[in-house]
């Protein structure tokens, strides 16, 4: 998907998925010491500013330039400082190593999705973790968030195949209900994962 559509989705002076963070990403983070994280395909920043008040230094990476503007007076607003960089996610390399890289619904190709992860995976210090939810492939034909692309949706199996190098602390399949502003609203089937680098 180019950065046209999400340039578009992100134009207006609202957050498309809300200011607050995702639920399952907080979690995680309130149970974790402050360190350094990367999130990937950041968007608007709503999970990456949460960090930063956490006391976590942050790199987020996102290809949407309208999304960073909006990320940056979000940070701004909350008084906290990210560090957002404009790239592609499958031609981005981490210059630094993180005690934590998120993935909150990162949703690409099948091939772009294993890139990514193993960029996710190379970019964990020892002891690290990946904390990330996405969509299962039973979300689609749901209208409550995620693609309308089975192959870019994912299954407990390519999650295990993608991260095969990380120890598996939480993985399991979910049925929730989202609240993140109008294009995450309602029941939905997500996975959420947490992967340790030994």
């Amino acid at each position: 998907m180019k950065s046209e559509f999400w340039d578009d989705r992100y134009s207006g002076d609202d957050y498309v998925y809300g200011t607050e963070p995702n639920e399952f990403f907080a979690k995680q983070i309130d149970n974790m010491k402050p360190g350094k994280i990367l999130m990937l395909g950041e968007g608007e920043g709503r999970n990456a500013v949460y960090a930063a008040s956490k006391g976590w230094k942050v790199d987020a990476v996102d290809f949407s330039g309208k999304a960073r503007e909006k990320a940056l007076a979000l940070a701004e607003e909350k008084g906290v400082s990210i560090n957002y960089k404009l790239s592609k996610l499958e031609e981005f390399t981490p210059e630094d190593h993180y005690d934590a890289v998120g993935i909150i619904f990162v949703h690409l190709s099948k091939e772009v999705n294993k890139i990514v992860h193993k960029t996710a995976t190379d970019a964990l210090k020892s002891g690290g973790r990946i904390l990330m939810q996405v969509y299962d492939k039973e979300q689609l034909g749901q209208t409550t968030g995620g693609p309308q692309n089975y192959d870019a949706l994912f299954s407990i199996k390519e999650i295990e195949e993608n991260f095969a190098g990380l120890i598996p602390e939480i993985l399991i399949k979910r049925i929730i209900h989202v609240n993140e502003g109008k294009y995450h609203s309602g029941e939905a089937a997500v996975i959420n994962f947490v992967g340790i680098k030994p």
